[in-house]
């Protein structure tokens, strides 16, 4: 368990952890951030069953993905705002450059405003119940598809959490990606569709990363988590509006 709590302080702000003090035990860590997205998943869904009781589900929609963003230090939403910023970028070399830099640009503004607005639209299109469900699928699958990313590598650096991946190819990883997709399915067709629609996305990130900065970095891994929580509420609140879970 040490290792989970290790995936745990460096992926939230939340107590209970103790964060990784070299690339070793990051190494090690890695393989549970879908865990961590189950839990903190499960947490958000509590509290959205809870505001939906007492208000309304706009209202509860972005509490919840507020409390997120809170839980987690904004760390993937960085990533997503960095890795924007860097489209202004017309070198590999300049884009980096770009991602190092702490301040937010426009690019990276707008990819806040839109992304959190499409989380908002998207989880208030469910009740209590299935907004819950939903929370889970998208905060596990999203860092299982930032694993997928990370693993297929190449590093754009040396050095930060995309460097880790070397030591995860061929190990721990294919079955932690396996085992979320075995756990979607299991929630019925909704979440296999899913599932699958990370794995499009995944794909495609690793092309657009290799060709646009030489590899992953940690920026891009945030950006992927951050796109595939969107895609799994977007694709859900579509299909369970049509067809239910069909679990039961």
């Amino acid at each position: 368990m040490k290792s989970a709590r290790l995936a745990w302080a460096f992926l939230t702000r939340l107590p209970g952890g103790r964060h990784p003090a070299d690339g070793e035990s990051m190494t090690a860590a890695t393989p549970w951030f879908p865990v961590v997205g189950l839990v903190l998943g499960g947490m958000l869904g509590v509290a959205y069953l809870a505001l939906t009781e007492i208000t309304s589900p706009v209202i509860s929609a972005l509490t919840v993905v507020g409390l997120g963003a809170i839980a987690t230090g904004g760390f993937h939403e960085d990533g997503l705002a960095d890795t924007f910023d860097a489209a202004g970028g017309y070198t590999i070399e300049r884009r980096l450059e770009i991602m190092r830099d702490s301040r937010i640009g426009t690019f990276g503004t707008l990819a806040l405003v839109v992304a959190t607005g499409l989380k908002v639209a998207a989880l208030s299109q469910f009740d209590g119940p299935d907004g819950a469900v939903a929370l889970i699928a998208a905060h596990s699958l999203g860092r299982g598809a930032a694993l997928v990313v990370m693993a297929a590598g190449p590093e754009a650096r040396t050095e930060g959490l995309a460097a880790t991946s070397a030591g995860l190819r061929g190990r721990a990883i294919p079955a932690v990606v396996l085992l979320c997709v075995v756990a979607a399915t299991a929630l019925g067709p909704p979440t296999a569709v899913a599932a699958g629609a990370l794995a499009l996305l995944a794909v495609a990130s690793v092309w657009q990363a290799r060709r646009w900065l030489g590899g992953t970095t940690g920026d891009v891994l945030g950006a992927v988590e951050q796109l595939a929580e969107i895609a799994t509420l977007v694709v859900l609140a579509e299909i369970v509006a049509e067809t239910g879970w069909l679990w039961v």
